[in-house]
Order: structure tokens, then sequence, then C-alpha cells
């Protein structure tokens, strides 16, 4: 039921899965007081890594996609987690508009697509699918490979409202992550909920604030159960000059890896961890795997040849990247059938819905595993991330599966904030934008 953990450093993983069961009561409570002061996003998904010594988040999507994924048993705890999230926002909301990415041909994401709606139609929404493609121009039957369907409509922008021929929704829900920057006609909306808002999209948003926000999170959480926050937050640094195409500001890059490294040697001193240190260098704003490379030493990333240039240079929507995250890499240890895997884990509200496994069999324990060559192993989640069993091991599966849902959790806690502390800025720039 739970991969194996191929490491012989289980002992202080137990140890920080133990911390957690002994703290379940705190942890919860502790929880709780935070989201009374938070607004949760409406849903996300976070990446962990789980290194037989630290367990930790290495990416959190607030546009998930992948809901197919799931297991089906989850489905109730989605519907329920969304119930709550639509009355927090818009309680006597009645309709919803649903606008996803441009991926028409992409039949994994519009799976995904077909399986929110379906579950946003369970809390008694009446849900419809807008396209941001200028080519929709009527409504468009889109065939599933699983048999079903999906109808794409044309938006429409009217009186600071955005809606459908026919349909006024309440609220906007995008799956859309605005990696290309903000559509004119989600532009100037009134009294109309836009959810997530439109600062959260990749046109503003940057990892490295995000990790800054979790960084503090890990650490009021990890004083509260007494814990090093180390164990759960990844080190990180900035790079925001570089352009990898005309070779500048390598200089800056490599004296960053050069400083990460060095303190991430000295924990592992401290754990006694013999495993070589990496990093991973990530493009700060972007998604699907994009723009991203492991490096060991800070002399990769200076002389970079043509095709490591050009795998860095540009990220989804053709962005060219001048801002990098250097971001401490965290070995998976876990395997599903003798191929290394990481757990990845989705909520809504603030609550944890499921998870499944992304497995890559041609990828090391310290790769990048969101590339192409992946698949998933939903089943490998058979068991709620929310209800541990003190009566078992702490690496029994609901036990680690607990610890999973702890540490995403603070992750989306820590987007939260982000969401919070970037809204003034983000909606000057949207004014300025509007003249």
């Amino acid at each position: 039921m739970v991969p194996h953990l191929t490491t012989a450093l289980t002992g202080p993983l137990l140890e920080l899965e133990k911390t957690f069961l002994d703290k379940a009561t705190e942890i919860e409570r502790w929880m709780r007081v935070q989201w009374q002061d938070h607004l949760p996003p409406f849903y996300g998904s976070t990446d962990l890594r789980n290194s037989g010594f630290k367990l930790a988040p290495v990416d959190l999507n607030l546009f998930p996609g992948g809901f197919n994924n799931l297991n089906d048993a989850f489905m109730p705890l989605c519907v329920q987690a969304a119930q709550s999230a639509i009355e927090r926002i818009c309680p006597d909301a009645r309709s919803l508009l649903l606008i996803p990415e441009n991926h028409t041909r992409n039949q994994f994401y519009l799976q995904n697509v077909a399986k929110l709606v379906s579950i946003l139609r369970l809390t008694g929404l009446k849900v419809r699918i807008g396209s941001l493609l200028p080519e929709i121009a009527e409504p468009t039957v889109l065939e599933l490979a699983n048999g079903s369907t999906l109808t794409l409509e044309p938006l429409r922008h009217s009186n600071g409202r955005l809606g459908l021929d026919g349909f006024e929704p309440c609220a906007v829900l995008l799956n859309n992550d605005l990696s290309g920057g903000v559509p004119e006609v989600l532009r100037g909306l009134e009294d109309q909920w836009l959810i997530p808002p439109l600062h959260a999209g990749w046109h503003v948003r940057r990892k490295s604030r995000h990790a800054e926000c979790y960084d503090r999170v890990a650490r009021e959480f990890a004083t509260a159960i007494g814990i090093d926050p180390w164990r759960i937050n990844p080190e990180f640094g900035v790079c925001g000059q570089i352009n990898f195409q005309e070779r500048t500001g390598e200089e800056c890059l490599a004296a960053q890896v050069d400083s990460l490294l060095a303190r991430i040697r000295e924990k592992y001193k401290e754990y006694g961890v013999t495993d070589e240190p990496f990093v991973v260098v990530k493009a700060d704003a972007g998604t699907y795997g994009m723009g991203v490379m492991t490096v060991r030493d800070a002399s990769e990333v200076v002389g970079l040849n043509r095709r490591q240039r050009n795998k860095m240079a540009v990220v989804k929507e053709g962005l060219e990247v001048h801002e990098v995250i250097i971001q401490e890499g965290v070995h998976t240890f876990e395997t599903v059938e003798g191929a290394v895997a990481e757990p990845v884990v989705y909520m809504m509200d603030h609550y944890v819905v499921g998870g499944f496994y992304r497995v890559h069999t041609e990828r090391g324990r310290d790769e990048n595993l969101n590339a192409p060559g992946m698949h998933f192993k939903p089943l490998a989640f058979e068991t709620c991330c929310t209800l541990p069993d003190t009566a078992q091991g702490p690496d029994a599966p609901p036990n680690r599966f607990y610890a999973y849902g702890v540490v995403a959790r603070l992750a989306l806690l820590a987007a939260s904030v982000e969401i919070e502390e970037t809204a003034p800025a983000a909606d000057l720039a949207e004014l300025a934008a509007l003249g």
C-alpha cells in the first residue's frame, strides 16, 4: 500500500513522522488557528520529496491539473471540500464558469477538466466552460478518450462581468495559470468572484516569493512542535539577472549555487548524511517542469552548451527566463515497482482531498520527475491523508500519508500568505495596465 522507502536512514524519518503522530492534536489546533487568519486558496497541489531524513515540498501549483489521476474513492472528499470553499467565498452561488488552459489536444488535461466539472456540479452548482481560445466562436464539443465529452464556449465580457451566451455566473474559476499574461477579457471584472485572483498567475507570481513565505510558515510550525525547520524546508537562493542565451549572469548563478551547496553540506554533516548534495535551478515563474536543471557543483552552471542554454532559456508560452530560483535538492528515496517516485498531494479549501505518486523509470533520485516519460500511480494512496492511526507504526500507510498531508498543508498555507502579501502590488499593476 505504501511505496518502499529505499534508505538506511529511515531512523530520522521515522522520528519525524513519529513527532507528527505524537503532536497530531497540537498540529491540528495550530492549523485551525492559522486558517482563521488566512483565506485558503480554492485549490492547489504540491510535489513532495521524501529523502529519509527530510520531507519537504518542492513545488506548489495554484492551478492544478491532474484531478483525473486521483482515486475515485476520494470523490466525496473533493465534493465536501469544494462545497466548503464555495460557502466561504460565495455562499449563495448557483453557477460557476470554469476557464481551462488552452490544451484542447491534451487528452489527460481535458480529463482533468471533466473531473473538476463533475466535482463542482456535485456541490449544487451549474457549471459551464468558457474558452480563452479565439477560434472558439461557438459552442464546441470535444470528445474525450474515456468516452465523455466537454463543451467549450466563447467568453462574453459585458458591464464588468464575465459569462457565456445566456449564462451569467456568480463566480469564475481559473484552471489556467496565465503564464502568457492576463487576457483582456479577464480585466476589469466587477462584483464577480475570480478564483484564484489574477495576481496568483505566473505573470505576477514567483517561486522565490512562495519559498520565502514557506520559510516563515515552516519556522513557526517547527517552533510550535519542536523540530528543526530544515527537516521540512528546502533552502533556496535567487538570481534575478541572468540571460542564458547571451551567457550573462553566470557569475551570480554560480555564486548562489556555491553558497547554497555549502549550507547543505553543513546540514548533512550535522545529520550524518553521506549522500552528495545537489541543488535544482528553476525558472522563477512557470510550470510543467520546464526550465529545470540539477546541479551538483557551481562549475556546472558556467559555460553551458547550446542545448542546456536552450532548455533553460524559455518556458511555457515561449516566455524568456531572466530570473531563477536555486532550490536545495531533496533526494527521493521512495520507489514504486523499482522506479523512483514522489508523492503529489491535492487540496481544496484547506483540506487534503487525495494524491498519487509521480513515477519516472528513467530518472534518478536526485532528478526532476516532472518530465516526459513520467506516469502516475493513483492507487498508491489507498487511505486518507488526514486520518493517522496511532496504533500503527510511523511508516504505516495512514501515518506516512498523514505526514504528507501535514507538509502539503504547510505549503498551501504559505501560498495563502503569498497571495495576501502580493495583492496590493498586483492590484496597482492592474490599475496601471488599465491606464
